[in-house]
């Protein structure tokens, strides 16, 4: 039952939270701040994997399960990406570059058309959420293993989905969503961590090898939304190397929290 409120929080509660820090900004932040949001959360979700995730599952099952464990999980998030591509019409599939960050989280039609504003925003929750899926798995089966490291991923997936959340509300506000509603619809897009929470504590019961592999295929996930997502993006978006910094600067923060 623990797992499943650390998935709360740090899902829901995590996404919503960016979404009001959002709607008091006022203002439409620029894009280069967008993209150096999502560029700092994906320096730590890389901690995520690197520092918390891929050397738990190693020392619980060896290197050969948790690299199996990886690429099922870079494998898996490719072929769910391609599904939400093929439903949000992408004409170049899953290894589309983006020219904005409405077009990476699926927002353009929000902004064009109201009247389709319920459907795009499935799309936009569906696309959201195959992204916190894998971080609810990692935080149900971490959590179900180590109390402490359930906490620990918690902390570290709430931080990062601060700045995500903030980025998703930014083009709602801008598109004269209604500020209660874009909190509200930002921390909608956080309950598809919860489901990842339960998944992940019922393969965390099974045995430890099933543990390995919860985690290295979270794992796996996360390091694909991070290197096959959000740092080409935002280095595209932006055209200079802060983006990259400002990753790095993620991971340094990432790791000194897995250390406290």
């Amino acid at each position: 039952m623990r797992v499943i409120l650390f998935s709360a929080v740090a899902g829901v509660f995590g996404m919503g939270l960016g979404g009001f820090i959002s709607t008091l900004l006022l203002r439409r932040m620029s894009e280069n701040m967008i993209c150096w949001m999502l560029s700092f959360a994906g320096g730590i979700m890389t901690s995520i994997v690197c520092f918390g995730l891929m050397p738990e599952a190693v020392a619980i099952s060896g290197v050969p399960v948790s690299i199996s464990g990886l690429v099922f999980g870079i494998l898996i998030i490719m072929g769910l990406n391609r599904i939400v591509d093929v439903i949000t019409e992408a004409k170049n599939g899953s290894l589309k570059i983006h020219s904005t960050y409405e077009e990476l989280y699926h927002e353009g039609m929000i902004l064009k058309d109201p009247a389709k504003m319920i459907r795009s925003g499935v799309i936009m929750l569906l696309a959201i959420g195959l992204h916190n899926i894998p971080e609810g798995i990692a935080i149900g089966a971490g959590g179900s293993y180590d109390m402490h490291l359930g906490i620990l991923l918690m902390l570290m997936i709430l931080l990062h989905n601060i700045p995500e959340g903030m980025a998703i509300a930014a083009p709602l506000l801008a598109g004269g969503i209604h500020k209660n509603k874009v909190v509200l619809w930002t921390a909608l897009s956080g309950t598809p961590t919860l489901l990842g929470g339960v998944i992940g504590a019922m393969i965390g019961n099974i045995s430890d090898s099933a543990v390995a592999i919860s985690l290295s295929a979270a794992g796996g996930a996360m390091l694909y939304v991070v290197f096959g997502e959000i740092i080409p993006q935002s280095v595209v978006m932006t055209k200079n190397r802060i983006a990259s910094l400002v990753t790095l600067f993620g991971v340094i923060v990432g790791l000194i929290i897995t250390q406290i």
